[in-house]
C-alpha cells in the first residue's frame, strides 16, 4: 500500500493506459478505480474487433514510455512464456526517444569521471550518432588522436525505471492473488525475471565487461575485431570504448562492390556465433544488423554488448543433444533434451508431452535438414514446453530469439546458407566432449565429493530432524493405502545409504593402502596376501553391484 500512496500519480497513469486500450476489466479486477477513485463509466469501453489483444498490449506499452518498452523488448524474446500473437506485435516496439541536449550529455561525462569534458577528449561531438530509451553515443576523440563512441545513460532513467520496476511488481503481486491468468503465467517470477535483465542493462560497467569476455573468446580468430573499452573513461553511466568504422550488414549492395563474397560474410559470422554458443555458453545475444559491421579488411566486428546470454555446461550438453536429435528426427531424444533443459512440473504427463513432441518432429519430417531453422526450432519446442508447464531458463529462451536474429541476417546475405549444417559439428563435438574420460572423471570425482559431503551433513540434518519433531513443527500427511509403499521405499533407501557408506569407507581404506605402498616403494602385502589387488577387485564388484542395483530400480 505504502507503494501505492508514494506513486500514487504514476498508478493512474497506468490504470488510464489500460482503460484506454481496453483493459478496463483488469483494472476494476485489480480494485485499482477504489484506490485512484476512477469514475467507473471510463472502465467499461468498447473494444474494436479488428484490434488484437497483442496490437492493445503493444499500445498500452508504447503509451507508458522507456521502462514499459524495454520491458516489452524483452519479453518479445519469449516465446516460452507468451503466444505468437503477442510476441509479434511485441517485435514492433521502438526504442527511438528524441536526444537529450549536449550540454547534459557533458555535465553526465563530467560528473562521473570528474574530470572536464575537455581533459579526457580532444574533441567531443556535440550531435549524438544514436539516441534511444536508455541512452545515447556521441563521437569524441582522446588526447593522441584515437577515435572513440561515448555512450551516455539518459538522465534520471535509473530512478524512472526503478519507480516503474517496483509498480510493476507490485502490480503483479496483486494480480496473482485475484486473477487465475496471472498465478498461471507465475507474473510476478516473470515481472522479477525481466526486472533483473532490465537493471543489468542499465549497468555500463557490465557491459563492459560483456565486451572483454567475448574479445577473450575469439582471439583465435583473426577475422573478428571487438572494440577496446577504455576503462579509465568509463563508468556504470558512461562506456567509452573504441570507435568502429564500417558497413553495418544491411547495406548489401554496398559489400558487393567492394568485391566481398556474401557467402564468406554469412559463414564467418554463424562462426563466431556458434563458437560463442556452442563451445563457451557466453554470447552476444543482439546480432542484429546494425550490431554487426564489415570493416575494410574484411573482418567482422560487433557492437553494442548490452544483451548477452549464458549457457551452463548442462544446458551446453542439452543444447547438443536437441542439435543431434533435430538431425536423427528422434522424438524421444527430444524429449529427453527439453526434459533437461526445463524444470519439471510433479504434475507433468510425460505421454502427452510425447505426443505433442512427435508431432512436432512429424511437421518438420519432410522439411530437408538443411532448410531446417534452428531459431523456429527451439521456439516450436518452447510452445510445447509451455502447453507442458516447463519451465525453461531465461538465457536459453533468449537464445531462441537470437538464432532468429542470426537466421534473419544470413538469409538477407546469402538465401541459400544452412545454420543448421555448420551448427551439426559442433553440436557433435560438443557431444563428444561430454563422453570424453576427463569429464568423466571430473563428474565422477565430483560425484564422490558431494556424497562424502552428504555423508558428514547427515548427523547434523537427523539432529535438526529430531529436534523439529519434538517441538511438534514437522507436520506429515500420509494416506494408510500408500504407507506399506512409503514403508518400502524408505527401506530400500535405508538399505542403500548404508551400502553406500560402507562403500565409501571402504574405498578411503583402499585409498590409504594405495598411498601408503607409493610412499614405500614395494607393494602392500597383509599376511602375504596382495590387499590392493584383491581390494580393488573388491570394491569394483561392489560398486558394480550397487550401479546395477539402481538401474533395476529405475530410479537412477
Amino acid at each position: 500500500m505504502a507503494v501505492r500512496i508514494r506513486h500514487a500519480g504514476r498508478y493512474r497513469t497506468i490504470a488510464m493506459a489500460l482503460m484506454r486500450h481496453g483493459f478496463g476489466y483488469m483494472v476494476e479486477e485489480l480494485g485499482l478505480h477504489h484506490l485512484l477513485s476512477l469514475p467507473r463509466r471510463l472502465i467499461k469501453q468498447e473494444v474494436h474487433e479488428s484490434v488484437t489483444l497483442g496490437e492493445r498490449i503493444r499500445r498500452v506499452l508504447e503509451d507508458l514510455g522507456p521502462t514499459f518498452v524495454k520491458l516489452g523488448q524483452l519479453a518479445s524474446t519469449r516465446s516460452d512464456l507468451l503466444p505468437d500473437s503477442i510476441i509479434q506485435e511485441l517485435v514492433k516496439l521502438q526504442d527511438s526517444v528524441p536526444p537529450f541536449p549536449a550540454e547534459t550529455a557533458r555535465s553526465i561525462v563530467e560528473q562521473e569521471l570528474e574530470l572536464p569534458v575537455e581533459d579526457i577528449f580532444e574533441s567531443f561531438d556535440d550531435v549524438p550518432l544514436a539516441a534511444a530509451s536508455i541512452g545515447q553515443v556521441h563521437r569524441a576523440v582522446l588526447h593522441g588522436g584515437t577515435p572513440v563512441a561515448v555512450k551516455i545513460q539518459r538522465p534520471g532513467v535509473m530512478r524512472t525505471m526503478s519507480r516503474d520496476l517496483e509498480i510493476l511488481h507490485d502490480l503483479s503481486v496483486l494480480a496473482e492473488r485475484k486473477l487465475d491468468w496471472a498465478r498461471q503465467y507465475g507474473l510476478t517470477r516473470m515481472t522479477e525475471e525481466f526486472s533483473r535483465s532490465l537493471l543489468a542493462e542499465l549497468d555500463y560497467g557490465q557491459e563492459g565487461r560483456n565486451a572483454e569476455r567475448i574479445a577473450g573468446q575469439l582471439t583465435e580468430q583473426d577475422r573478428v575485431y571487438i572494440p577496446e573499452i577504455y576503462w579509465d573513461y568509463s563508468s556504470a553511466r558512461v562506456l567509452t570504448m573504441e570507435f568502429v568504422d564500417g558497413l553495418t550488414l544491411n547495406h548489401r549492395g554496398e559489400i558487393l562492390r567492394r568485391g566481398m563474397e556474401l557467402r564468406d560474410v554469412a559463414q564467418r559470422l554463424v562462426e563466431m556465433m556458434l563458437n560463442q554458443i556452442f563451445i563457451y555458453g557466453f554470447f552476444h545475444a543482439d546480432p542484429h544488423p546494425g550490431n554487426v559491421m564489415l570493416l575494410e579488411d574484411g573482418r567482422l566486428a560487433l557492437i553494442d554488448f548490452g544483451m548477452a546470454g549464458r549457457l551452463s555446461e548442462e544446458m551446453k550438453d542439452a543444447l547438443s543433444a536437441l542439435v543431434i536429435a533435430l538431425m536423427r528426427r528422434n522424438t524421444d531424444s527430444m524429449v529427453r533434451a527439453i526434459l533437461r533443459m526445463g524444470v519439471i512440473p510433479g504434475e507433468v504427463d510425460r505421454a502427452a508431452l510425447h505426443d505433442d513432441m512427435d508431432r512436432l518432429r512429424e511437421a518438420y519430417y519432410d522439411i530437408p535438414f538443411e532448410r531446417i531453422s534452428i531459431g523456429q526450432a527451439l521456439n516450436d519446442l518452447f510452445r510445447v514446453a509451455r502447453k507442458h508447464r516447463l519451465v525453461i531458463p531465461p538465457d536459453l529462451a533468449m537464445l531462441g530469439k537470437t538464432m532468429l536474429t542470426l537466421e534473419g541476417v544470413v538469409a538477407s546475405l546469402d538465401p541459400e546458407f544452412s545454420i543448421v549444417q555448420m551448427a551439426e559439428p559442433f553440436g557433435r563435438r560438443l557431444m563428444k566432449q561430454r563422453f570424453s574420460g576427463s569429464r568423466l572423471q571430473r563428474k565422477l570425482l565430483g560425484g564422490v565429493a558431494d556424497l562424502a559431503e552428504t555423508l558428514v551433513e547427515l548427523p547434523a540434518q537427523a539432529r535438526q530432524l529430531s529436534e523439529l519433531l519434538s517441538k511438534g513443527k514437522l507436520k506429515v500427511e500420509v494416506g494408510l493405502p500408500e504407507l506399506k509403499n512409503l514403508e518400502h521405499k524408505f527401506s530400500r533407501v535405508g538399505n542403500r545409504l548404508s551400502f553406500s557408506i560402507v562403500l565409501l569407507a571402504f574405498s578411503i581404506i583402499m585409498a590409504g593402502l594405495i598411498i601408503g605402498s607409493s610412499l614405500r616403494g614395494e607393494p602392500s602385502l597383509l599376511w602375504d596376501f596382495p590387499t590392493v589387488e584383491i581390494g580393488s577387485v573388491v570394491a569394483l564388484l561392489m560398486i558394480l553391484w550397487l550401479l546395477y542395483s539402481i538401474f533395476k530400480s529405475g530410479r537412477f
